[in-house]
């Protein structure tokens, strides 16, 4: 899923420069066949079409391959949020960043 300039989305910061990816799945038995990275880069260049300058993606720490995945993708680990997931006390959100 991607957000930009939508209403409600408090991970936009209010910016009209970026875009919000969250929610990026592959199904087990399509996984490793590069259909998450030519996902990744759609999402990028629509955000570029929209004069995004950054790509925002959560994720959590309890997900560690779409955390190699995101660093694969050239992203940087630009927040981490200990207290996001107040009924999940074992998940801490971890927000990726991608420069444009």
């Amino acid at each position: 899923m991607l957000a930009h300039k939508t209403a409600g989305v408090n991970k936009l910061e209010g910016r009209d420069n970026l875009t919000a990816l969250w929610d990026l799945r592959i199904h087990p038995d399509y996984r490793r066949q590069g259909i998450g990275q030519k996902l990744f880069a759609a999402a990028a260049q629509w955000a570029r079409h929209r004069n995004c300058t950054e790509l925002k993606i959560e994720t959590q720490n309890i997900n560690v391959p779409a955390c190699r995945f995101y660093q694969t993708q050239g992203a940087y680990l630009c927040s981490i949020d200990r207290a996001s997931y107040n009924d999940l006390p074992d998940e801490v959100e971890l927000i990726w960043c991608v420069t444009l």
